[in-house]
């Protein structure tokens, strides 16, 4: 409410001073009019650009500034070379228009062209970049993405967003113990990622208000970095892929790493519960692969030997089905 009451304020001081000066020869009345509406556009501007990260509004005055620059020796250049004065104008005032638009648009929407690390590396020779890798809050709080950096098969630099780190906190300060407990865990394995010795993990400043949620921010955010997403959710993944994004799924690789079961090969597995199907037990490997087997209700609460028939490939892992040949439990 005080902001908007110091806005109030200085509209109104101005105001006040169009109506004692009015500017372009207009009446007291027609200077104060236009000194309010000029007052309440800045104020309008002034609103917007709090919402824009300090980063973009930092990039969008150096590219600005350097299409200014730029513009501006592009119009002498040409105007050296045309014949008449109007056209000579005409491309002076074209540069001077055009470049500054250009630089202004390339501050805002790729401001880490114009950080002064990049600009230095444009005369700097070129060195084979360690890979940005953009955490999503389900793989932090998956808590595997530590483990796998401790057995060193993961490289490059891990980029946890601030707005990701915001998501955690508030799940950590739910009134859900059940979330609460997620976030808490998120919060420790960032801790444990930044005090790695295997990898290095930063926190990222980029933000994208504009963005509806967290995905769509982490999405945007890999786009700006030209990293990868590391996620376990199935739907991130799909639509980064779409995006044209490299996707890194835990549960991805988990699968791929199961060992394989082919059919005909025999296995011993513990029968847990029944089945869908008449006469159907279930069964899990140690790594959480589920053995359907038929003829083996009569069996749950003991181990078996088994003859693999089929192998199905799910969204979630793979399925072992399976003939319990009669034999004797274990």
């Amino acid at each position: 409410m005080g902001i908007w009451i110091f806005r109030l304020f200085v509209i109104g001081l101005v105001t006040i001073g169009g109506y004692f000066y009015p500017p372009f020869k207009l009446g007291a009345a027609g200077g104060a009019a236009a000194a309010f509406l000029a007052g309440a556009l800045m104020m309008a501007l002034e609103t917007r650009i709090r919402k824009v990260p300090f980063r973009v509004l930092w990039s969008a005055g150096w590219g600005l500034a350097l299409g200014l620059l730029l513009g501006w020796l592009l119009g002498a250049l040409y105007r050296s070379v045309v014949k008449t004065a109007e056209m000579a104008a005409f491309v002076r005032i074209f540069f001077l228009v055009i470049m500054p638009y250009i630089g202004l648009l390339i501050g805002m929407k790729k401001p880490e062209w114009l950080e002064p690390g990049h600009l230095a590396g444009l005369f700097k020779e070129k060195r084979p970049e360690r890979s940005l890798k953009v955490l999503d809050t389900s793989v932090i709080i998956d808590g595997r993405i530590a483990d796998l950096c401790d057995t060193g098969f993961v490289e490059g630099t891990l980029v946890v967003p601030r707005f990701v780190l915001k998501e955690l906190h508030l799940v950590a300060d739910s009134a859900d113990p059940l979330k609460r407990q997620r976030g808490r865990r998120g919060l420790d394995v960032i801790d444990r990622l930044q005090k790695s010795s295997r990898v290095k993990a930063v926190l990222s400043d980029l933000d994208f208000p504009e963005a509806r949620d967290v995905d769509s921010k982490i999405i945007e955010c890999a786009k700006a970095m030209g990293g990868q997403v590391v996620a376990t959710d199935i739907g991130l993944s799909k639509v980064a892929r779409i995006n044209g994004l490299e996707v890194l799924n835990i549960n991805d690789l988990v699968n791929a790493l199961r060992p394989v079961a082919l059919p005909g090969e025999a296995m011993s597995v513990f029968i847990l519960k029944e089945g869908k199907e008449k006469d159907q037990g279930v069964g899990y490997l140690e790594d959480g692969t589920m053995v359907v087997v038929d003829s083996s209700r009569r069996m749950i609460g003991q181990t078996v030997d088994i003859t693999v028939t089929s192998v199905l490939q799910t969204t979630v892992g793979k399925m072992i089905f399976g003939r319990f040949n009669g034999g004797e439990a274990k």
